[in-house]
């Protein structure tokens, strides 16, 4: 992948996650301001970014039609769309699922708590393997290979206290996982969230996960817990909706 190619897909990580001005973004990316105004100008034309009236850069909404119609096309984003919603209306925490996508585990669908708490995940979005627990329920499934496949790369930040630092702790914590058949982020990637979560299985393998997110002030782990069948019954359906 050519230099200019590989800075144009940072600039729209970028900014996917935050606006950001030409100053901000030249200073992120270590480039002249003229530089940067030329990249996004490109990015301008070709539909995938747009400059707001406060003078700052997000994606424009080309790229996001873009996106939308990527996962529109995701088998498990169709079959889980109205179990999902179903499973909100009872539960009310927020609600995830995350697809197995060659060797990326990938949020497709996500319902928000109804008290209107945002968490940091987005559709469309990588999953942190080794500190989620959808991560966890769909690495739990695979073999050696394909764990490694997904975990290559991953740099082992710690986030919190109990965040997993170390392949052998993740691997010790999988074979927990397979047995019990439910994974949990216990505070591991923000200190002040809990969050458990089934795997996803088809005649073919796991596929992806469900999952039911709290944060820990409103309920804790074990309250979220008790939730665990629910999210098996409808993890089951999904499966049934896939064939």
């Amino acid at each position: 992948m050519s230099q200019s190619v590989k800075r144009a897909a940072r600039i729209i990580d970028s900014i996917a996650a935050q606006p950001k001005t030409v100053a901000q973004l030249a200073e992120e990316f270590e480039l002249h301001r003229s530089t940067m105004f030329r990249e996004l100008k490109t990015l301008e034309e070709v539909g995938y970014a747009r400059r707001r009236q406060d003078g700052t850069y997000t994606l424009a909404f080309h790229l996001v039609s873009l996106a939308q119609a990527s996962l529109e096309n995701l088998d498990l984003r169709q079959a889980s769309y109205s179990h999902v919603r179903q499973l909100h209306q009872l539960v009310g925490n927020t609600v995830h699922v995350a697809a197995l996508v060659d060797d990326a585990i990938i949020y497709v669908d996500k319902v928000e708590d109804v008290s209107g708490v945002r968490m940091y995940s987005r559709i469309g979005a990588p999953v942190r393997p080794y500190c989620s627990a959808v991560g966890k329920a769909i690495l739990a499934d695979l073999d050696t290979a394909r764990r490694d496949a997904i975990l290559a790369g991953t740099t082992w930040k710690r986030y919190t206290d109990t965040t997993i630092t170390t392949r052998r702790a993740l691997n010790v914590e999988l074979d927990a996982v397979a047995q019990q058949r439910w994974a949990v982020d216990n505070g591991e990637f923000e200190d002040f969230v809990n969050c458990v979560a089934v795997p996803i299985r088809t005649s073919a393998g796991v596929v992806g996960a469900l999952s039911l997110t709290a944060i820990r002030m409103k309920h804790d782990l074990e309250q979220i817990k008790q939730h665990i069948p629910l999210l098996q019954r409808t993890a089951a359906q999904i499966a049934r909706e896939l064939g």
